[in-house]
């Protein structure tokens, strides 16, 4: 297992070691012991699992403290484009989102950081899109970013014209207006 550091600090690509032979492949998704031998110290209590269609776009959300949730994304079938935006306001990289190409192909993970917004895109016919959480789900907590604010410039590889999106994320406040506690 690799990680690649991106230019958002604390934000990070997980690069399992995959084992291919005539059968298939193997690979370990999460080990406790290898992510903190890469000084990586979090305690997942929660596996979260979604399927989308084709065009569905989820996001971008977050949960404001104590509720605040670090989550290790990958993808278990097809594939995304996984986005994050830094909202920790004292962060010199403040309102900047990294975007990634997750897929079952390449089977790279994201580990998003409390502090960020998450969102992501399917580009395939569908996706099934697996994360682990450090903390509980809170609704009282939960946060939003609209997907298409001008001022984060997102690229989610799609036409956004004909992007399945929820009624709650179309109505979601811009960065500037977020509620962010971060």
């Amino acid at each position: 297992m690799k990680i690649e550091e991106t230019y958002i600090k604390d934000l990070i690509v997980v690069k399992p070691t995959v084992f291919d032979d005539g059968r298939g492949h193997f690979f370990e998704s999460y080990s406790k012991i290898k992510f903190e031998n890469l000084d990586i110290h979090i305690e997942f209590i929660q596996d979260n699992q979604s399927f989308s269609k084709g065009s569905t776009l989820r996001g971008l959300h977050y949960q404001n403290p104590p509720y605040a949730q670090t989550k290790l994304v990958r993808v278990l079938d097809g594939e995304i484009i996984d986005v994050a935006v830094d909202l920790r306001k004292n962060s010199p990289t403040y309102g900047k989102s990294f975007s990634i190409l997750l897929s079952s192909e390449n089977k790279k993970q994201l580990l998003v950081p409390k502090g960020f917004a998450h969102g992501f895109s399917v580009i395939s016919e569908t996706a099934s899109v697996f994360y682990k959480c450090d903390q509980y789900y809170n609704k009282a907590s939960e946060g939003g970013i609209k997907f298409n604010d001008p001022s984060l410039n997102i690229d989610w590889g799609m036409d956004l014209e004909n992007a399945i999106v929820s009624e709650k994320d179309q109505f979601l406040p811009f960065i500037q207006n977020c509620n962010s506690l971060f």
